[in-house]
């Protein structure tokens, strides 16, 4: 299955366009919503949007030029597998939601096409042997 570059640039763009408009809208979440209770480390919060949102500019950049930051693909394969993996365990042990869980299978599915990615553009020229 040869899904080629172009496949790349549609999954890295489509993640980080989706991470942007999901992981935004977040740095408001204090405001205008009725929390149970005040959250207890702020920091810890807002520096993971923080962090997170940042990671999808770097989808982006990676979808400007596929071959030149083909690199730092398995880079976002951790990204999404950390996140993805730890909301699996906390469900499993009953400490987040079937939403929180949703949003940790989409990063899972986001790190499978990653791979997929990542495997599909390899250069294609054979490489060169020194004999």
């Amino acid at each position: 299955m040869d899904l080629g570059p172009r496949f790349a640039k549609r999954v890295f763009l489509l993640a980080g366009t989706y991470g942007i408009v999901v992981l935004l809208p977040q740095y408001l979440i204090e405001w205008g919503l009725d929390l149970p209770a005040p959250m207890a480390q702020p920091e810890h919060f807002y520096g993971f949007i923080g962090v997170a949102l940042s990671w999808q500019f770097v989808f982006l950049l990676i979808a400007r030029d596929v071959q030149r930051y083909r690199p730092l693909m398995l880079m976002g394969v951790l990204e999404k597998f950390s996140f993805g993996v730890a909301v699996v365990i906390l469900y499993a042990a009953d400490r987040v939601s079937a939403g929180v869980l949703g949003a940790g299978a989409i990063d899972l599915a986001l790190g499978v096409l990653f791979v997929l990615a990542f495997v599909s553009s390899r250069d294609s020229a054979p490489a060169a042997t020194f004999t």
